[in-house]
């Protein structure tokens, strides 16, 4: 690995350090969670390696974004979450650190690992006290089987998890699915606007509901984008969405409602493909210029 600087833990560089001292967590509103857990995927692997992957590319950024610099804001990149132990275990780590992120004022954003992440920052939310907020997920599957593989924590059940705590959601993109989920969607009210309906007509803006929360998760797996922008994944689909068209999609969401936190999930790096790695490290810090200048 090349060498840097500046690290939160061994071989994991924080974020964007080739441009600033890393700030104290208190001096910081953006606080980056890597997440390399990697048990459940059922297609290709490699979404362990991710986190640590986008934050050796963000080194490459310029602070300004094109519009604004968020990095102002401060951004204090975790250690690793702890993944030893089973998924229950590893989820309730993700939670404890999520949890403490939120309760000392911070904003989280979790780099996974596999999508099964996105419950453990669920449940550290709820833990600390975040009420009335709801989950807007891009993504090219539901993830709603009630169980994949008799794994209740697998990556294909993660947004079953999240309903089955009453969050509402709203899932953008979708395009691989089965009866099984169409019937959950129906049972928890799931909204959603799925690719068939967003990609043919380019479509990158959209109301969400009245009652939807008034604060919002976002969870962005990967593979909700196509598979021309980003192969580097365990389950690419073809139909997904494109650059512009995710990130207007996002901002448009952070118009319409407060972001609390956001994730980026299911990058799996390709040996020698290093425009995928500074790809993901590019969205994961337009994510935060979007949410800086609308909040």
């Amino acid at each position: 690995m090349e060498e840097f600087d500046q690290l939160a833990a061994p071989g994991y560089p924080i974020f964007l350090g080739s441009e600033f001292e890393h700030p104290k967590k208190e001096d910081a509103r953006f606080h980056i969670l890597p997440i390399p857990y990697e048990e459940s995927v059922s297609y290709g692997g490699g979404t362990g390696l991710g986190p640590a992957k986008i934050l050796e590319a963000s080194w490459q950024l310029e602070t300004w974004d094109g519009k604004s610099t968020p990095s102002d804001q401060g951004i204090y990149t975790h250690p690793p979450v702890d993944m030893t132990g089973d998924a229950e275990t590893v989820v309730n780590n993700i939670a404890r650190d999520t949890q403490a992120i939120v309760e000392a004022g911070g904003f989280p954003i979790g780099l996974g690992g596999e999508h099964t992440v996105t419950y453990g920052i669920i449940k550290g939310l709820l833990a600390a006290g975040v009420k009335d907020f709801g989950v807007v997920q891009i993504d090219a599957h539901a993830d709603l089987r009630e169980a994949y593989e008799g794994n209740h924590y697998s990556h294909a059940s993660v947004m079953k998890r999240v309903v089955d705590e009453g969050i509402p959601l709203f899932q953008l993109g979708i395009r691989a699915f089965c009866q099984e989920e169409v019937e959950i969607r129906k049972q928890h009210g799931v909204y959603h606007l799925d690719a068939e309906e967003l990609v043919p007509n380019n479509v990158c803006s959209f109301d969400l509901p009245e009652d939807f929360p008034k604060n919002v998760f976002f969870t962005l797996d990967i593979d909700g984008m196509d598979p021309s922008v980003f192969p580097s994944t365990g389950t690419p689909v073809p139909g997904g969405l494109a650059w512009y068209q995710t990130l207007s999609l996002f901002e448009c969401v952070a118009k319409q409602r407060n972001i609390i936190g956001f994730d980026v999930t299911e990058f799996a790096p390709i040996e020698g493909f290093h425009c995928y790695e500074f790809s993901a490290a590019v969205l994961t810090y337009k994510m935060m210029g979007i949410v800086e200048r609308n909040s």
